[in-house]
């Protein structure tokens, strides 16, 4: 199943694709198996994409700035795939904002692939499965892979570590509500958005543009020759889009010619076997029949207060370790 699989997604079939990352989503067992034999097909057929990164708060308009990004791209002759991860429903699973309803003239190109995803319980930004789901995206012959994160805040910088681009989009006139958001992922962009750059909050968006250009000059760049640009852009009228696309390329070049990228991949990959790592542990973990006959009781006692969570925490850690 999975040569079959793989054959006809290297084909383009954006079916296939779909087919693909619906089977590494699954966390079945028996499709576990079978998605890693997929991917291992895959493999020598990735990696020639641009990855990007696209966070930022809720409210910022990263989805509309995407249909926007993505219908210029198309007109530039890319193959865009966008992996949208949004917030998951508690009871379902299911992603909950539907981001390809929100793109629906991108999503009707026939260039462009459209995949939301569920966040569940990964953190971070991205889903479990995002790494494997631009594997496939790459295979499937797309230029471009962009993620778009759920967009929660200080805790978005897992997604730094899939891509070869952070972008971080922001509102304008975002005051003390993104005090929290700044120090950290701030300082992981390669490039910022000043987006809504149209109308009333035209004159905004500039004087923040500008406020956080002279706060990154302050910041060590974390690739040598590039300073971080930060422009003011319109999703609704599609101001400075154009600008974003030539910031890709001359980034994607430096990259190239510094070293940089087979560098970046080489981190992106090996951040792969460490979450790969962790969560086989969590999953481990809990499957342990020593551990699932005690951990409800010791989640009532931590509760309750009875116990501490440190000391409960080292007891079944030593229950798992000396088994």
């Amino acid at each position: 199943m999975a040569d079959d699989l793989a054959a006809t997604l290297r084909t383009g079939d954006r079916r296939a694709l779909a087919r693909a990352i619906t089977l590494v989503e699954s966390t079945r067992a028996d499709h576990r198996a079978e998605a890693e034999r997929l991917i291992a097909a895959v493999l020598p057929h990735t990696g020639g994409a641009t990855r990007l990164g696209i966070t930022g708060p809720p409210g910022a308009g990263k989805s509309t700035f995407i249909e926007r990004f993505g219908l210029d791209g198309v007109e530039r002759g890319k193959k865009l795939a966008v992996l949208a991860v949004d917030p998951a429903s508690k009871r379902g699973g299911g992603a909950i904002l539907g981001d390809k309803t929100r793109m629906m003239e991108l999503s009707r190109a026939e260039a462009v692939f459209i995949r939301p995803s569920p966040a569940g319980a990964a953190t971070g930004g991205v889903a479990r499965r995002t790494r494997e789901a631009i594997l496939l995206c790459e295979a499937a012959g797309f230029d471009t892979v962009i993620v778009e994160t759920v967009g929660a805040g200080q805790s978005e910088t897992s997604v730094a570590e899939l891509v070869d681009m952070f972008v971080l989009l922001l509102p304008p006139a975002a005051g003390d509500e993104l005090q929290g958001l700044k120090r950290g992922v701030i300082e992981l962009a390669d490039l910022v958005l000043i987006n809504k750059a149209d109308g009333e909050l035209l004159d905004h968006a500039n004087r923040a543009a500008a406020d956080y250009a002279n706060a990154l000059r302050l910041v060590p760049p974390s690739l040598r020759g590039w300073q971080v640009p930060v422009r003011a852009v319109s999703a609704l009228t599609g101001a400075g889009v154009d600008a974003v696309w030539e910031d890709v390329a001359r980034f994607r070049v430096l990259l190239e010619t510094s070293g940089e990228w087979v560098r970046r991949r080489a981190l992106q990959a090996r951040a792969a076997l460490w979450a790969e790592i962790g969560d086989g542990l969590r999953e481990a973990f809990r499957a342990a029949p020593e551990i699932a006959a005690r951990l409800a009781g010791i989640e009532r006692e931590v509760m309750s207060g009875a116990r501490t969570s440190a000391e409960e925490a080292r007891e079944l850690l030593r229950l798992f370790l000396v088994r």
